[in-house]
């Protein structure tokens, strides 16, 4: 009888183990569909990372390496490089790849815009990253600038789609000030633009977001519908960062992204929940937690926490705060979150509050990331979430008007 339960009990085990079921097919997949036709005859440099895989887990780079019609002839990386083994932040050098002896060019380091030199050997330049939906994620500035270069250069631009893991329907944040322009800022887009990056590539192009117009074709996904979240597309997570390990932390990032660029406090990175909490060594967990709860954000709950960061703000003191709870993340709006943490932080420790505290060599990446220096002088004058709102949301509207014409998808 007791084998009989254990072998139940491991069976259940087993079952819950076993993989969603692949819902859908990304662009690589219906690439390899196609037998790569669109490559054929031309020479083919590829931009992507280790989140540039087919279903069966399979690198893009060895796909198209291995495909007897396809002549892939040079690879080109973006931040964290093209095998995912450059930390955040750190440049990416030139280097050749080991696995097929190409040649790697960096895009994230004193090059971010591929020049002239190398794009000289190719005819079509192919990105395949997935990407996590925040503008502040610098894999779509890469894209964008990329498709620059190809236009300035006469080569052909091919994105192979995937979905976006906050889904196709959430947009917040303004647009992207002339004073805040940068490599977390690229373009003039909401914080959450709610596109693929092949919708958003076709919005760049088509809108003259970029100083030339490239000749662009994408490889749409099947079986991709708005409303999902990556869990339910099936697909396998590859960490996109190395704080971005699960699908969910691309949901959580706009949550306190903004936020943790002022060192304030811990946002979870360097614990073992990244950009899902806020801790600090002054704060009481269970009055922040209950402030939170009292404003009753929708989808969310505030959970008071208590902990000891391995690294990065915090390292090895104790901290208190919240982990934040998204219980439905349709209602929920993620990027407010930080803000009213921030608010209720200052009601709770007037003398803590965020903008008299913090480091103000950090205030020019926090704007930047906003998107505009309004954000800051408008929430440091009372510390009150209600005075920045309507400047944050002012634009989202329009955008998805206008953004709705690129849909590729329903």
């Amino acid at each position: 009888m007791k084998k009989y339960i254990l072998l139940c009990v491991l069976c259940v085990l087993c079952g819950a183990m076993k993989a969603q079921k692949i819902k859908i097919k990304t662009g690589i997949e219906v690439l390899k569909e196609q037998n790569f036709k669109c490559l054929e005859g031309k020479r083919v440099g590829l931009i992507t990372n280790p989140t540039g895989v087919d279903n069966q887990m399979k690198s893009t780079i060895d796909i198209l390496h291995e495909a007897p019609n396809v002549n892939l002839v040079a690879l080109y990386g973006p931040e964290h490089g093209v095998r995912g083994d450059v930390h955040a932040g750190d440049h990416v050098t030139d280097i050749k790849d080991a696995s097929t002896g190409l040649p790697v060019y960096s895009l994230y380091g004193k090059t971010r815009k591929a020049t002239p030199e190398m794009l000289k050997d190719i005819d079509v330049l192919v990105y395949d990253i997935q990407d996590i939906g925040c503008r502040s994620f610098t894999y779509i500035s890469t894209m964008g600038l990329a498709m620059e270069a190809a236009a300035e250069n006469g080569k052909e631009f091919i994105v192979l789609d995937r979905p976006n893991p906050v889904g196709g329907l959430k947009i917040e944040g303004n647009l992207v000030e002339d004073n805040c322009i940068s490599f977390v800022s690229q373009f003039k887009i909401p914080y959450l633009y709610g596109l693929t990056c092949g919708e958003l590539a076709l919005m760049l192009n088509g809108e003259r977001m970029m100083a030339a117009q490239c000749n662009l074709h994408v490889v749409k996904m099947k079986g991709w519908k708005r409303k999902m979240d990556y869990v339910q597309t099936g697909l396998q997570w590859v960490p996109s960062s190395p704080h971005i390990p699960h699908p969910h932390s691309a949901i959580f990032y706009p949550v306190s992204g903004i936020l943790g660029e002022l060192g304030y406090m811990s946002i979870g990175v360097g614990y073992t929940i990244p950009f899902q909490m806020f801790a600090v060594q002054w704060v009481e967990a269970e009055k922040l937690a209950r402030n939170l709860n009292a404003l009753n954000v929708p989808g969310v709950v505030f959970r008071p926490m208590y902990l000891k960061p391995f690294y990065s703000v915090g390292k090895g003191e104790l901290l208190q705060g919240v982990q934040v709870h998204i219980m439905d993340v349709q209602k929920a709006p993620l990027s407010d979150i930080q803000f009213l943490v921030m608010q209720e932080v200052a009601a709770l420790y007037p003398d803590r509050a965020v903008f008299d505290h913090a480091d103000k060599g950090r205030f020019r990446m926090f704007d930047m990331v906003s998107g505009s220096e309004e954000i800051r002088k408008r929430f440091s004058q009372r510390n009150r979430w209600e005075d920045v709102r309507d400047y944050w949301y002012k634009d989202a509207e329009d955008f998805r008007k206008l953004s709705k014409q690129y849909y590729l998808y329903k």
